[in-house]
Parts: structure tokens; sequence; C-alpha cells
């Protein structure tokens, strides 16, 4: 029962006109707001990008320094064997 719509508030509706400056503002909102959330996702995979750095350092300094271990290193690909040293330098 209060399906009822006002013919005049439907055509006011309608009748709106935006401005070129106007939906240059629209636009440019649209915009920074798409930027905004890739920003964001950005920052969540380079925080974990980050992590994972962190643990694999902490990971190596916990190795015992006699060892003489080569450390497989993933670049790409590629796994490439450096010794302790040489990977926590890399790392940091």
């Amino acid at each position: 029962q209060n399906l009822h719509f006002d013919l005049s508030s439907l055509q006011a509706a309608e009748d709106v006109n935006v401005t070129f400056e106007d939906q240059q503002k629209i636009n440019k909102f649209a915009r920074n707001t798409s930027r905004i959330t890739e920003l964001k996702e950005e920052i969540e995979v380079k925080k974990k990008q980050l992590q994972n750095l962190e643990d694999a350092c902490d990971d190596i300094m916990m190795l015992d320094d006699g060892d003489s271990l080569l450390i497989p290193y993933q670049i790409g690909d590629v796994f490439i064997s450096h010794s302790q040293e040489e990977t926590q330098e890399m790392l940091e």
C-alpha cells in the first residue's frame, strides 16, 4: 500500500543537471577511490613480503655458524644456492 509514487519527485530526479565541472569532480573522486583501493591492496602484499623476508632472516640467524650449508634462494622460478652469509646479505 505504500507503493504510491509521487510523479513530481520522479520527474525532479530525472531533471537533475550535472555541470561539466561537477562531472569532472565526480570522475576524479572515483579515480582517487579506485587508486586508494589499489594502494591498500599493494600495501598488504608488501607487508606479507616483508614478513616473509623477516622470517627467513630469523631462520638463517638460528643456524649454527659452524655449518657450511648452502641455502637455496629462489629468484623467480630458479633456486640458487648461497652460503649462509651470502643469503643473509641478500635478504637484508
